[in-house]
């Protein structure tokens, strides 16, 4: 049996050899907004789907390109075909990192056009690294082992309906394509 999902349009989506017509950002919207950041070891629900908004508003208001602005709401749209895992399992599962990456190129070859270049892949990793400063911190109680980043944004972990949460992501994208 091929390693095939099916997403929530009906899409058959094979993680092993991702084609760029199956992914779908009505699928993303969709997923994103109902899985849990953190692997849901949190005090209240925030989803992946906040957390790509979150980032993305922080590029915007950084200034950045639209290009990378996009590219901060999709940075975590492998999720959707691969489910959230915690950044130490990531480390001890090569597998999982090298079809990750290879599905992140194809997110972004599809909706920019080319992957993220080094610099760009820096810049958007700045972002994520601080939103997860302020995620360990307000959704877990913990005490990160580093400063407190400065963002132009401060997170909203406002428990949410997933429906609105796929709304704003799915406007969001139409917006940043529209510009």
């Amino acid at each position: 049996m091929p390693p095939l999902i099916t997403t929530y349009t009906g899409k058959h989506f094979d993680i092993t050899r991702p084609l760029p017509e199956a992914i779908c950002i009505e699928d993303m919207a969709h997923a994103l907004s109902l899985i849990c950041r953190g692997n849901g070891h949190v005090r209240s629900f925030y989803s992946v789907g906040q957390h790509c908004l979150q980032c993305a508003r922080e590029a915007k208001a950084r200034g950045l390109s639209r290009r990378l602005v996009l590219a901060a709401l999709l940075h975590d749209g492998t999720e959707c075909y691969m489910s959230d895992v915690p950044r130490p399992l990531k480390e001890v599962m090569p597998i999982y990192r090298k079809t990750e990456a290879g599905l992140v190129a194809v997110i972004y070859r599809k909706f920019l056009g080319t992957p993220l270049t080094a610099a760009e892949t820096k810049i958007l990793k700045t972002i994520d690294d601080a939103f997860l400063w302020y995620d360990l911190t307000y959704l877990l109680d913990d005490q990160p082992d580093m400063p407190q980043p400065q963002v132009c944004c401060p997170p909203d972990y406002t428990v949410r309906p997933f429906a609105e949460v796929e709304r704003e992501y799915l406007a969001f994208y139409k917006h940043c394509r529209e510009v």
